[in-house]
Formats: C-alpha cells, structure tokens, sequence
C-alpha cells in the first residue's frame, strides 16, 4: 500500500524511535548507578539507641508530620581552611577581606547543580519544600513519617530516655539518599537533644548576693554593665546591627516592662525573624517562658543603646537558625547565643560558623553553668567549638552604683575546660607557646574554653513572663554572652570610624594580644576565684583572658595592627583518632500497619 519508498521510512521512523528508547533506558540506568545509595558526612544515630540504653517503646504514626532542614557539603573545604587562616593573619593581604555572602556561596557553597538536585529528590519523594536557601546550605522539608522512611531508608522508632522522664523519636540506622553525592546533614530526624538556657535561678534559701546596682534592690541593670566594661558615652553601637540566637519567641512587653522599672527607654529596633516557622510570640498564658529570650535582648541593646536593629533569630533546629544567621542582608557582625544543645555528631554545625568567620561575623557562646567541664558534662555544645568566642561567668564589683569596674572574681557555676566526647583538636590561636600552661591546667590537644568572661553571678534585674520582675535572683553566662556581642557591637562602630573593616571572628587577634604587652590595657586579668579550674595570671580555664577594660580594648581592637612577628606556636597535635562506632543493631522487624 505505501510502496517502497513508503516502507523505508516507517521502518528509519521504528527504528529512530528504537533508538530514543534504548538511549533513554541507558540514560535511566546511569541516573540509578549515579544515584545510588549515599551515607552523610555526619552521625545522625544516638548512642543511647546503638547501645541499648534507651528501649525502644514503638513504631513513630506513619502519617505523622515532621519538619526537617537538609544541610549540603561545602566544596573546596581545604581552600576554605586556607582562606579562613590568610583572612585572620595581619601579614597576610587577604586580611580581613570579608567575603559577602553571595561570594562566600560561589567559592565554598554548594552548587546550583546540586542544591536543585537536592529540591529535586525532595519533591520527587513526596516532600513539600518550605524553605531554605542555596546561599544558606539548606532545604527545609515537610513530610510524614512514612515519606522520611521511604526517602532516607530508616525506621523512625520511639524510645524511652535513659536518664529522663520522657519519650523520644529518632531513626534506628544512618540515614542514606538517592543522590550522586553526599549531604552534610538533616536536622529534625529526633528529637532526643532539647536546647537547654544557659541561665540558673539562685536557691532561694540562700543570702542574696545584692550588689552595687542602680536597678531596684541593689541589683545590676544591663547599663550597669556598660558602665563598668566600656564607661564612655560616645560608642553606642551606632551603624552596627547584632543578632540573637533563640530557640522559643519573646514578648515584647517583659522587654518594655524591664526598661520602664530600670526608668530607661530602649530605642533599638527589635526585629523578630522566624527562621522555619516556629512561632515569634512567647506568652506565659500560653505556657511559654520568655526569661533567657528577654535577658538576652536587655543586656545586648544596654551595652550598645544605639544599635541599628537588634536581630532576633527564632527557630526549632539549630541549622535553621544558623542558616538564616548566615544569609541575612546586611549579615550581623555580631552574634550571640545563650543556648546549648547536643547534636549527634560534634562537626554538624562546622559549615555554619565557618562560614561567619569568613563573612566577618563573630559568634559569641556562653559556656555553660555547671563549673567545670568534664567527660560527662552535658549541654557544652556549641561551647567546645572552634569558631566561636566563648564566654565564661565572673562576679563583678563595681565602685557604686552606675559606677566603674572594681574587682572581679571567676564565678563559680560558670563552665570551661576541655571536652573530650567531642573531641575537637586545639586550634591554632591556642597553640601559641604561653597560652596552655602547667598553671593553667589545659589541654596542648584539645579546644580549651572559655575565650573571654564577663559578669554571671546571681545579682540582676530580670523581668519576664509577665509576672513580677525579680531582682538578684538569676545568673549564668548568658547574661555574659550578649554583653560581649553588645561591646563588640562597639568596637565594630569605632573600627568603622577609624577607616578599617570590622573585625570578624575575634579570636585570632585576642590570643596574640594576650600574649603581647597590650594585655593589661585591653583586659581585667581575672586571678582570683574558680569554676573548679583556677583562675590565674593570663589565660585560664575559668575566665579565659577575662573580661574588657573599657576603652583600651577598644582601641586595641578597632586598629588593624601592622605586621608583627608571629608568636611561636607549639606543634600541631594530632588529631584524637575517632573511636569506631559501635555496630548498627539489626532492625526491629516492622510491624505491619493498620490500614
């Protein structure tokens, strides 16, 4: 019927199309062999359910929602680690040439490639995408239980905590994804960690520690503070922006409350940003606590009552928060957090602080209020970090009233040593010959915290919750934490007058200065006093190198010193080897599931 000519062409048209589907069955085939099964970068397992301390109660609701933050891989992670050393380095020409955070992503973030195959496989297994950024490393997800089981081939199980009154979920094997390259991380896959504050109520059966406050019954308002670690009046903070890490919202109203009893009035803008869709308010009708929230924003805008906005990042996983931290426009130089956690695995929050290091973003840590650190101390993290400046506790006496600094002692609860679960390594501003003595008692291998201290004892002004503000009743290092981020905020605005940058992470030029004649003019070398470790001349594991002396820190620190000799460094210690983990205990068989 067609003749000839006919046939040829619908057998060339069979078997073109032929063609395009073998192509399309190879093609198919690579896409799987590429996309096979990947482990993460990180532990995402519990020890407690690899060891069998915590029993396993049941089977997670299949139809059950959850929210989950995908984190991926840096790239070029030893470039970065050479960059991060020249940006620090005085002698270097890259000193302190801060990378924007567009910038930051082009040289060390994931690529388009990768972060759209990660949105990708995220819709194609059932997932709604929320949020995230490729500029912040991650994709916020929404799904069932029965999805996360599909998507990262694991059974999320409820188990009995070992040590406290409650249940948890969390997955019974390393998660793995069907992509042709490795993730970092996913937070949100249990819930065994719950962020603790780092503050302490005083024991009421105690004498009150009243002191030479200018709020009521004697106690320390947040200028107070001012007064005593800067005393001038000209820095306010003015131009600079700073931003608080919070795991619940806040009520405007206890931060209003507490500047009409101090007889203040706050003009910092407070901008509350929800990083994942965790809630902004936090009332005490509704059985939130706004304490460690209000603290943190009282005692940041009263060292720098001129700031240009007070930032306050609020979310439900520490890589969201972060993450958010780390992509605002224009980015905080100045962060602080009050709150300590426990991730699985010590490294999950490296890309992130990392990444303030080099965009010129210094984060302060409080460390903690238990006294000394030790092998099972909980809730140090993110404390034994190495990107990030930890305050230790103090107890300050000032001249009156409002007056000047007196004396000052280490505090007591206030954390620091050296952690050895996480194993972090020493890092190399801590290496400098004189840092780690005998006297000292730290470690020459392991990070040694705190950096910096500043006031914790229980003599402050608080209100909060919407109830009667207390006075001389609270302590801890997160009142410390903000102070520090707040005086930052006012070394940052006079390094800006002088015609340099602002400083970024300031550890690497604090050691070196403690180290230097300069010492004693930039800081009250704190001697006296213990958190289970001594204080004592120069560096300590109780108030690292003590707490700022007014002006003469900031002179020091807002000049880009010219090239100086670097101080010896003692060698580099190995890296702890990482303990094998412990095997994966087989399955529990699945039951089957109700229809």
């Amino acid at each position: 019927m067609y003749g000839n000519s006919g046939r040829k062409v619908i057998m060339i048209r069979r078997l073109s199309v032929s063609l395009l589907t073998i192509v399309a069955m190879v093609s198919g085939v690579n896409i799987v062999c590429q996309a096979q099964e990947q482990s993460l970068l990180t532990r995402h397992v519990r020890e407690v359910t690899l060891n069998g301390q915590a029993q396993y109660v049941g089977q997670l609701p299949a139809a059950q929602s959850m929210s989950l933050d995908i984190v991926l891989t840096l790239r070029n992670q030893a470039e970065l680690e050479t960059f991060l050393q020249e940006l620090y380095d005085p002698s270097s020409p890259s000193y302190r040439r801060f990378l924007t955070v567009q910038e930051f992503t082009a040289r060390f973030g994931p690529s388009q490639e990768d972060y759209d195959a990660v949105v990708g496989f995220a819709k194609a297994n059932g997932f709604t995408v929320v949020g995230g950024s490729r500029d912040g490393m991650d994709v916020r997800l929404e799904g069932s239980v029965a999805t996360i089981e599909t998507a990262f081939h694991v059974t999320m199980g409820v188990y009995q905590d070992p040590t406290e009154n409650r249940t948890f979920y969390a997955p019974d094997r390393e998660p793995t994804v069907d992509l042709p390259f490795q993730l970092w991380h996913i937070s949100g896959l249990d819930n065994y960690s719950i962020p603790h504050p780092a503050i302490l109520h005083r024991n009421l059966s105690v004498k009150s520690n009243a002191v030479k406050g200018s709020c009521p019954s004697s106690s320390y308002c947040g200028s107070d503070m001012r007064a005593a670690y800067y005393g001038g009046t000209a820095l306010t903070g003015s131009g600079q922006t700073l931003g608080l890490l919070e795991f619940y919202g806040y009520d405007v109203a206890d931060v209003n409350t507490y500047f009409t009893n101090a007889r203040q009035t706050n003009r910092v803008p407070i901008d509350g940003i929800s990083t994942d869709g965790t809630s902004l308010t936090c009332l005490y009708a509704d059985g939130c606590d706004d304490t460690e929230q209000t603290i943190d924003i009282t005692q940041a805008v009263s060292m720098a009552p001129g700031m240009t906005a007070l930032h306050v990042y609020v979310g439900s996983t520490d890589t969201a928060i972060l993450s958010s931290m780390s992509t605002h426009s224009p980015p905080d130089a100045q962060l602080s957090s009050s709150w300590t956690w426990r991730p699985p695995d010590p490294s999950t929050d490296d890309p992130y602080f990392e990444k303030f290091a080099a965009q010129g973003q210094s984060f302060f840590q409080a460390a903690g209020d238990s006294g000394k650190y030790t092998s099972s101390s909980e809730y140090v993290y993110p404390a034994d970090d190495a990107y990030v400046t930890v305050v230790g506790g103090t107890d300050l006496q000032t001249s009156s009233a409002g007056g000047s600094w007196g004396s000052e002692t280490a505090w007591a609860e206030g954390g620091g040593g050296y952690y050895t679960p996480g194993a972090i390594p020493i890092p190399s501003w801590q290496q400098f010959t004189g840092v780690i003595t005998p006297t000292n008692k730290g470690s020459t291998t392991l990070r040694n915290s705190p950096d910096v201290a500043a006031e914790a004892n229980f003599d402050f002004y608080v209100c909060a919750d919407q109830t009667t503000c207390t006075a001389n009743e609270y302590g801890g290092t997160s009142f410390a934490a903000p102070m520090w981020a707040g005086y930052l905020a006012l070394v940052n605005q006079q390094a800006v007058a002088n015609g340099n940058s602002t400083l970024g992470f300031i550890n690497p030029t604090i050691y070196p200065l403690g180290l230097g004649s300069g010492y004693d003019t930039g800081f009250h070398d704190i001697t006296s006093g213990s958190n289970g470790y001594p204080a004592v001349t120069g560096y300590d594991l109780a108030t690292g190198w003590g707490s700022p002396n007014g002006t003469g820190l900031i002179n020091e620190l807002a000049t880009i010193p010219a090239t100086t000799p670097t101080p010896k460094r003692t060698p580099t210690p190995k890296r702890t080897p990482t303990p094998k983990r412990t095997p994966t205990p087989k399955r529990t068989p699945t039951p089957k599931r109700t229809p």
